[in-house]
């Protein structure tokens, strides 16, 4: 599994109990996207995996085994929404930077509104700092200069300026990583997905044996 400084740090604070290896084959994951990804989220996803941090999903690269899983959203599902926004709200003019949608890349969603990504800012993908879209944002737009552990890490701790998210569930607050197998076991056992509680709604939405991803 590999290591790194920011994901120590960060697992001091977020729980590990419900994340599990991702077991991506980087090797593979980077001929398929035509690039290397930072450092501290390919150790993320040797940790936590893909999953969600109460509202905040974290996106895998590419899909599992070939095919869509409802539990999982990937870069390419996300990156073309964080691209436009980016046009639409002139990110590059409010982050200073001159770098064109292109290279906007996504790695989480979520918390009402909410896009993620990292900016491809030189070859070095440990350099690439990290950018924040939310909808009612003022400006729409930030940019951090650090890795995503460091970013979550502040985030939780409120260790930034100010709140970029669209809401205030993650400022200030540690809520546990869920991975996509135990939410897809939460939700089969008629709970609710990011507490582990009963789900009021579970009888009035069933779950399909045939939506189970071995």
């Amino acid at each position: 599994m590999l290591t790194h400084p920011d994901i120590d740090a960060l697992a001091r604070i977020l729980p590990t109990e419900f994340g599990r290896d991702e077991e991506l084959d980087w090797g593979a994951v980077e001929v398929e996207l035509g690039m290397r990804l930072p450092s501290d989220y390919r150790a993320f996803m040797g940790l936590y995996g893909c999953g969600a941090i109460y509202e905040l999903g974290i996106l895998r690269p590419v899909l599992y085994k070939k095919q869509r899983v409802q539990w999982i959203a990937t870069f390419a599902d996300e990156t073309p929404t964080m691209q436009e926004m980016w046009d639409m709200d002139r990110g590059g003019e409010v982050v200073g930077s001159p770098l064109t949608a292109e290279a906007v890349l996504a790695w989480g969603t979520g918390c009402n509104g909410s896009l993620l990504g990292w900016l491809r800012d030189g070859s070095d993908p440990d350099q690439w700092p990290v950018i924040v879209w939310a909808v009612d944002g003022d400006p729409n737009w930030r940019l951090y200069r650090c890795g995503m552990a460091e970013f979550l890490r502040r985030l939780m701790l409120a260790e930034i300026d100010e709140n970029p998210l669209s809401d205030d569930s993650l400022w200030g607050r540690v809520r546990p990583f869920v991975h996509w197998r135990e939410q897809q076991r939460r939700y089969f056992a008629g709970l609710d997905t990011s507490t582990g509680e009963p789900c009021p709604y579970a009888d009035m939405y069933p779950p399909d044996p045939n939506d189970f991803v071995e």
